[in-house]
């Protein structure tokens, strides 16, 4: 009991969400070294993803075990919800480094991949004549914004919705009840 009196779901979260944090700036930029087109692949969009709850669970249940086994739903989205804000915020932070200081036209250039990537995802669709010169305009106005920081900001903060949501998942993923208290 001592150890779990030491250890409160908000201080794991943080070492936990540093770490993850850490991990996906790295992941950014070791791609972007690599090939910085994949950075708008949709297959590294889904790594990226796996690897992020993947993470948080392992961490979440790894903190479940130095506290005894056992954690309450409650205790498990409060970790699950730190860890995510302080990753996010750090993989914002990394992200911001990376579009403004270190390669600033790669926002323009990610753009135009992007762009792209969605133009022959709906002509497979038979959906890419159906778009006016207007509207694809208004995307690339969109997709230009996300990478500035007032973007980049407002990303993170329509972020923490999503975290929360998807800490009420990882909650009910990483609690675990203990059944020898059912009498």
């Amino acid at each position: 009991m001592e150890q779990h009196e030491k250890i409160s779901p908000t201080k794991a979260a943080l070492n936990s969400g540093l770490i993850v944090g850490l991990v996906m700036v790295s992941l950014t930029f070791i791609i972007y070294f690599i090939n910085y087109s994949y950075l708008v692949s949709a297959w590294y969009g889904f790594a990226v993803f796996a690897l992020f709850f993947g993470m948080v669970i392992y961490f979440g249940i790894q903190y479940r075990k130095e506290i005894g086994g056992f954690m309450t739903f409650g205790t498990a989205f409060q970790f699950a919800l730190v860890t995510l804000i302080v990753s996010g915020l750090i993989t914002t932070l990394g992200n911001i480094l990376l579009y403004q200081v270190i390669h600033p036209e790669l926002a323009e250039i990610l753009v135009k991949e992007q762009l792209e990537n969605m133009m022959d995802l709906l002509d497979n669709f038979g959906a890419a004549d159906s778009l006016s010169s207007e509207q694809i305009k208004d995307m690339r106005a969109d997709m230009e914004n996300q990478f500035t920081i007032s973007g980049q900001i407002s990303g993170f903060g329509t972020s923490l919705f999503i975290y929360a949501i998807l800490s009420l998942i990882l909650g009910a993923i990483i609690k675990k009840r203990d059944k020898s208290t059912d009498f």
